[in-house]
C-alpha cells in the first residue's frame, strides 16, 4: 500500500471516530458503564448510613475489654474471609487486627475509637433474642434412662447434583438424599428420625435422658452432656437435615396458647417447656411441626465454636445474618432489655437469625444463662462498627 493510500485510510479512521463521538454526544454525556446495584438482601443493598461517633456510645471499660478479646480471637478468620454483606474487604480489617494483637485491655475503649466508625443498616431497628449452652443429662453409651440418640451427620445427607433439584433461595443445591431408585428426595424430617429412620446405622455419638431438653439443645446448636458420674461431653453443631426451621413459640402463638389469659403460657422458653410437660401428646406434635433436625459432633476447647470458627463468649458474642453483618465485626446494641445493651462481636449465625438488625445474644452456660437467654426479647437500635474509611469508600457522607 502506497503512502497516499495510508493517508486516506488514516483520514477515514479519524472521520469515523469523529462521527461516533458526535453520535454519542447527541445521546447524552459520555459515562463509563454503570455497575449493577447491590442485591437488596445485603447490608449494602439495604442502605448504609452514618451512625453516632464512637465516643457518644460511652463504651464501658469492662464491656470494651471483653469485646476486644473476642475481636482478637476473630481476626485470623476476619482478615481471610469474604464479606457477604458487601460492606468491607478482608484487607480493611487488617490495621485493627494488627493493633488488637498487643492492645492493652485497660485501654480497650480507645481501641474502638481509634479504628472504627459506626454505620446504621436500613432503619437500624433491632430485634434481639438470646441463646446459651445447655447442659443436660447424657452419656456416651446407651444405658437405662438414656434412650434418646444424639446423631452425627449421616453419610447419605448430600446436596443434590445439578439438574436433580432446583437451587434454593441462596443459590445452593438443596440438602437431601438419594432414595433406592436414585431419585433425589428431601431428607428424613423430625418425625421420621424420632420414629427410628436412622436407628441402628452407627450414627449415635451419645444418648440423652430427656427428649424435650434435647429439642432445645438442638435449637441452641451446641451444649454439654453430663453423665451420672459427673463426666461431661461437649457437642457442637455438625449439620442439619435441610428442612425448614419452625419456631415452637410461633406455632403456639398461632394456636392461641401464648398470652396472659386463662390456660395460656408465656412465650419464653420456660413457658413453652411448661406447656409441653403438661400436655405431652400435644407437645410432641407441636415439636414435630419443626421438621428441622440438627446433627452433632463431639467438640473440645473452652467454649462452643460459632459459625466463624472461633469460640463464642458469654455476654460478648452475638449471632447475626452474615449478609447484613460482617462476621467478626463489633455490634452496638441499645435495647429495651438493658441487660443486652453494649458492645458485642458477631461470631455466629442461626437458622432463625435472618435479615438486617436481627441478633441472637450469647449468655454462656448455667442456670443464669438459661434464664436470661430463655426470656430474651429486646427491641431497639443497632449500629455496626466498621473500619474507618468504610463510609467514604461507599460514598456515604
Amino acid at each position: 500500500m502506497g503512502a497516499d493510500c495510508v493517508s486516506v485510510e488514516m483520514r477515514l479512521r479519524r472521520i469515523v471516530a469523529g462521527v461516533l463521538l458526535v453520535l454519542l454526544a447527541a445521546c447524552g454525556k459520555l459515562v463509563p458503564p454503570t455497575m449493577p446495584p447491590p442485591p437488596s438482601d445485603t447490608a449494602k443493598g439495604a442502605g448504609v448510613f452514618r451512625g453516632p461517633d464512637i465516643g457518644a456510645l460511652r463504651i464501658a471499660s469492662d464491656d470494651a475489654a471483653a469485646a476486644l478479646a473476642s475481636f482478637r480471637e476473630s481476626c485470623p478468620r476476619l482478615i481471610a474471609r469474604t464479606d457477604a454483606s458487601l460492606l468491607t474487604s478482608a484487607a480493611d480489617w487488617k490495621p485493627a487486627c494488627d493493633a488488637a494483637a498487643t492492645w492493652p485491655a485497660a485501654a480497650a475503649p480507645g481501641f474502638f475509637g481509634r479504628f472504627f466508625e459506626t454505620v446504621r443498616i436500613g432503619d437500624g431497628k433491632a430485634y434481639a433474642t438470646g441463646y446459651y449452652e445447655p447442659e443436660i443429662a447424657g452419656v456416651r453409651r446407651r444405658q437405662p434412662g438414656f434412650d434418646v440418640p444424639v446423631y452425627g451427620t449421616p453419610p447419605d445427607l448430600v446436596r443434590a447434583k445439578p439438574g436433580d433439584a432446583p437451587p434454593n433461595s441462596a443459590g445452593q443445591q438443596p440438602l437431601g438424599r438419594y432414595d433406592g431408585s436414585g431419585k433425589f428426595v428431601p431428607y428424613h424430617d423430625r418425625t421420621a428420625i424420632e420414629q427410628g429412620a436412622l436407628m441402628g446405622k452407627g450414627l449415635e455419638i451419645a444418648w440423652v435422658a430427656d427428649p424435650l431438653e434435647f429439642f432445645f439443645l438442638q435449637v441452641q446448636g451446641s451444649g454439654r452432656l453430663r453423665a451420672p458420674d459427673g463426666s461431661v461431653i461437649r457437642i457442637g453443631y455438625a449439620g442439619q437435615n435441610g428442612l425448614p426451621y419452625t419456631g415452637i413459640g410461633s406455632s403456639m402463638r398461632a394456636k392461641g396458647l401464648i398470652g396472659s389469659g386463662p390456660g395460656q403460657y408465656s412465650g419464653s422458653m420456660q413457658g413453652i417447656m411448661q406447656y409441653v410437660r403438661e400436655h405431652p401428646d400435644e407437645g410432641r406434635d407441636l415439636m414435630r411441626e419443626n421438621k428441622s433436625w440438627v446433627f452433632f459432633r463431639e467438640t473440645v476447647g473452652d467454649g462452643p465454636n460459632g459459625a466463624l470458627g472461633v469460640p463464642v463468649r458469654a455476654r460478648s458474642s452475638v449471632a447475626a445474618d452474615p449478609k447484613f453483618v460482617p462476621l467478626g465485626a463489633p455490634v452496638w446494641l441499645a435495647l429495651d432489655r438493658t441487660v443486652a445493651n453494649g458492645l458485642w462481636i458477631a461470631q455466629d449465625t442461626g437458622g432463625a437469625i435472618k435479615g438486617a438488625n436481627r441478633f441472637d445474644t450469647f449468655w454462656g452456660a448455667g442456670a443464669d444463662a438459661r434464664t436470661i437467654a430463655g426470656g430474651m426479647s429486646g427491641r431497639g437500635e443497632a449500629w455496626l462498627l466498621v473500619p474507618k474509611g468504610t463510609l467514604q469508600r461507599l460514598g456515604r457522607k
